[in-house]
């Protein structure tokens, strides 16, 4: 009889450890812009793979972000909260920041070619965004890690390759400099109040849900829909094609890292220490498609164009233990199925495809 009373004990003992592991377990996130490509594609990561975490919404909807970018099963569940608003709202921000463990702050105006035809939007929500975002991580000292998205665009083009995260800051464009404005806010608060922040720049993020304005959707979708795909310039210039998986694994490691002191306040860029030129993208694109390279059509270069972008993989890798699993292949040939299989969410964005911009000689070019 003791021991079973024994056994019955150690195992209600171990139970009862069991439940305080979850419970303690359970963190809330707080995510800005999540129903946007990176944004979206990063929430349903995170809650398939941690199933005690709770997370908070916040996003304006604009022509970029959309619901539809949510599976249903994220939406109707408990663990789930959206909130229609944008971060520029401080009474709102500060009834969220105060109910988070995490923060990651995806919410940000991003398309360059819109950029250069209008960008007070682009400066109002990236930095003055962001600002409301810092002003409230400093008042509410619950926030354990805060991760800035900023972007490799910052940088301009490459001066040195790879581009490590000593690079000076040079953006090309409007959206550039506005989300440079942003990253350099983000540092100046880590410096004067040791927030508990990391900056990332991811390099040139692809995959599903990618809105149609991007170039490896709009080629898609060209492909799809037998137009020609159209390039600025000669389609020379090179990026860092990164599929947004990949950039959803270094976040994970960011937010879990067993010791935070060691990134704490560190710019880390994220990318795959790969170049590959946009014409090639295109003719890889159209090759999945069997479609002849005539259907490309060169047009005016963009203003702003960026010819070089290649990332230093180093200190990812040192800090985090981080390196891209998914090749350029794989990455294209999934996204090209995602697109295919998705015809009515392409539908809704296909008036969005090009958008105006002002060419250096003050004229309306569809871009």
């Amino acid at each position: 009889m003791l021991k079973q009373f024994t056994v019955k004990s150690i195992l209600l003992l171990i139970l009862f450890f069991c439940i305080t592991a979850l419970h303690t377990n359970e963190k809330t996130v707080f995510l800005t812009g999540a129903a946007g490509f990176i944004g979206s594609n990063f929430l349903q990561y995170m809650f398939d793979k941690y199933p005690s975490y709770n997370f908070l919404v916040l996003d304006s909807l604009t022509y970029a972000g959309s619901l539809d970018n949510i599976p249903e099963v994220i939406r109707e569940s408990p663990r789930f909260s959206f909130f229609h608003g944008s971060v520029t709202d401080k009474q709102l921000v500060d009834t969220l920041m105060p109910q988070a463990h995490f923060v990651v702050h995806f919410a940000a105006e991003t398309h360059v070619a819109r950029s250069i035809y209008d960008s007070s939007n682009f400066f109002e929500t990236d930095i003055l965004g962001t600002k409301v975002l810092l002003d409230s991580l400093i008042q509410h000292k619950n926030v354990e890690r805060f991760i800035h998205i900023s972007t490799s665009e910052v940088c301009g083009s490459a001066k040195t390759t790879p581009m490590d995260e000593e690079h000076p800051i040079n953006p090309q464009s409007p959206y550039a400099a506005a989300k440079a404005g942003a990253d350099r806010l983000v540092y100046a608060y880590q410096c004067t109040y040791d927030i508990p922040t990391v900056i990332i720049r991811p390099f040139n993020n692809y995959g599903p849900q990618q809105h149609l304005e991007k170039m490896i959707p709009r080629f898609i979708h060209s492909a799809m829909c037998g137009l020609p795909l159209t390039i600025h310039g000669d389609g020379c210039q090179t990026r860092d094609w990164l599929y947004v998986t990949d950039t959803c694994r270094a976040l994970d490691k960011i937010l879990h890292h067993g010791d935070f002191n060691t990134i704490k306040n560190q710019i880390i860029h994220i990318g795959t220490g790969e170049e590959t030129s946009v014409l090639a993208i295109a003719q890889c694109i159209l090759g999945m498609f069997d479609v002849p390279e005539s259907q490309i059509a060169f047009i005016t270069d963009r203003p702003g164009q960026v010819d070089c972008h290649i990332s230093s993989t180093k200190k990812s890798r040192d800090l985090l233990d981080w390196q891209p699993t998914v090749s350029l292949e794989e990455g294209l040939r999934s996204t090209v199925q995602w697109y295919k299989n998705n015809p009515e969410w392409c539908s809704k964005r296909e008036s969005m495809k090009l958008v105006p911009i002002f060419t250096k000689q003050n004229i309306i070019e569809m871009h």
